[in-house]
């Protein structure tokens, strides 16, 4: 009897091995700009097989325009885009089918920075200062609020739009300040140049708290089976490189040569506490505070109703 099972077992499991193994389900992710540490989880999901374990084959593409993505996404010429809160809510303000589906990075990245050694301490200290700006619009919201909590208005300081040069211009002292550098990336660059900075955060300063990245996906697609895979795939990933940096990093860096640099290492590690541990969860109260703040700031004209713009997956059961 033994050897009856032994010779059927061998049986199914050659006639299993003669089978095509299932093909994996292909999703492309449009990223908000070239491929750098606040995209670690992506990478570590993919290059650790994570997306592979939830039978998925994504693949990541760096945008030639970063403004790109969610537009590829809306016209169906990508299945995902990595976005930004803010963005979100004033593309579906001009009535692209957009929704968000996941978070990314799950606080604020953007701040003020000044020199340390300079003469701005307080964020007070901007009254009559020039401010170097990379996109107007959103920044100047935030500044604009920034300066409203300590009784300052933007006619107070000097706008100048330094393009995407804001730590350059800073450290040159052709600006006194800079809205839009990255608490994770323009501080170290400060850094590296022998020059100190100091950063004011915008959640600290009359700036309701949101999402910096998020995962977005064309309103129709709300419901697709792939997304919540996708989600939770990226949750392991996140997971994973919480509990083991160092090797995350070594798998990080191998992505890309380009990667491999002390600055990249130290963004590495100075976003790891702000990616999403729950990638999937949606803080509804939080998307309304800053809907109301960007209609209040005139970026929007009107707030759609959240379950038109924000879901959670379906996930996996």
């Amino acid at each position: 009897m033994p050897r009856i099972l032994a010779s059927l077992a061998l049986a199914a499991a050659l006639g299993l091995a003669a089978l095509p193994a299932a093909a994996a389900d292909k999703l492309s992710v449009a990223l908000d700009w070239f491929v750098n540490p606040d995209h670690a989880p992506l990478v570590v999901a993919r290059d650790k097989g994570f997306f592979a374990k939830a039978g998925l084959d994504v693949e990541l593409i760096a945008p030639a325009d970063p403004a790109a993505p969610p537009r590829l996404v809306a016209a169906g010429q990508a299945d995902i885009a990595i976005s930004y809160q803010p963005s979100l809510h004033m593309a579906v303000a001009e009535n692209l089918p957009l929704v968000r589906f996941g978070t990314l990075v799950e606080t604020p990245l953007n701040t003020v920075i000044v020199l340390a050694d300079g003469p701005v301490k307080t964020l007070k200290d901007l009254k009559g200062r020039k401010v170097g700006y990379s996109v107007s619009g959103f920044e100047d919201a935030v500044l604009g609020a920034m300066l409203e909590s300590v009784g300052l208005s933007l006619k107070d300081v000097e706008l100048i739009n330094v393009n995407f040069a804001l730590t350059a211009a800073l450290s040159a002292g052709q600006v006194d300040a800079v809205v839009g550098g990255y608490r994770n990336f323009e501080l170290t660059e400060l850094d590296q140049a022998g020059k100190k900075g100091r950063a004011f955060f915008p959640e600290e300063a009359g700036v309701p708290p949101y999402d910096e990245l998020i995962y977005v996906a064309r309103r129709d697609r709300a419901a697709d089976p792939k997304l919540g895979r996708f989600v939770e795939a990226v949750e392991a990933a996140t997971l994973w490189l919480t509990n083991n940096p160092d090797e995350a990093w070594a798998v990080f860096r191998k992505a890309d040569p380009k990667l491999d640099d002390d600055l990249n290492r130290r963004a590495f590690f100075d976003t790891l506490a702000r990616f999403a541990k729950r990638p999937a969860a949606l803080d509804a109260n939080r998307y309304a505070r800053f809907a109301a703040f960007l209609k209040a700031k005139k970026l929007i004209d009107t707030i759609p109703p959240l379950d038109s713009y924000a879901v959670v997956p379906k996930m996996p059961n």
